[in-house]
């Protein structure tokens, strides 16, 4: 069952540090291109990942082509994709150990969400954290020592 309570999604957002975006944007009239500075802005790593602009860089961080390019660990996976498309970002996130998948506002994949669930990692679906961050009044996180 996707994370619904407040304190839930408050303590996967206060705990979590590095964030891979799948369907990030270049271009900043995109929800995901704004998503991903207001991401950056609350201290988190926030990795792009489209293949379509693999190699470009967005907000100053290099765009991958998949998830499992990046070699680094992945607390969530935020993904801008159509709720038909999100199952196969679901996928990625769960082989690349992926702490949780967070679904944007309008993904909605039931399937994909119980197949992440069964992996272990924690699922919010149909939201923004852009929007939750403020609603639950978490403090911008400090960035990781590195």
């Amino acid at each position: 069952m996707p994370l619904d309570r407040d304190e839930d999604i408050r303590d996967l957002l206060t705990n979590a540090r590095t964030i891979a975006m799948v369907g990030a944007s270049d271009r900043p009239d995109r929800p995901s291109n704004r998503v991903m500075k207001i991401l950056q802005d609350q201290g988190y790593r926030v990795i792009p990942v489209n293949p379509q602009i693999t190699g470009e860089h967005i907000h100053g961080e290099y765009v991958w082509r998949e998830l499992a390019q990046i070699g680094e660990p992945i607390d969530i996976v935020d993904i801008f994709r159509r709720p038909e498309a999100a199952g196969q970002a679901v996928d990625d996130a769960i082989a690349i150990g992926a702490k949780a998948v967070w679904m944007q506002i309008g993904v909605i994949n039931e399937e994909a969400a119980r197949r992440a669930e069964a992996a272990g990692l924690k699922v919010v679906m149909d939201r923004c954290p852009a929007i939750e961050i403020p609603r639950l009044g978490i403090a911008k996180i400090e960035a990781a020592a590195g």
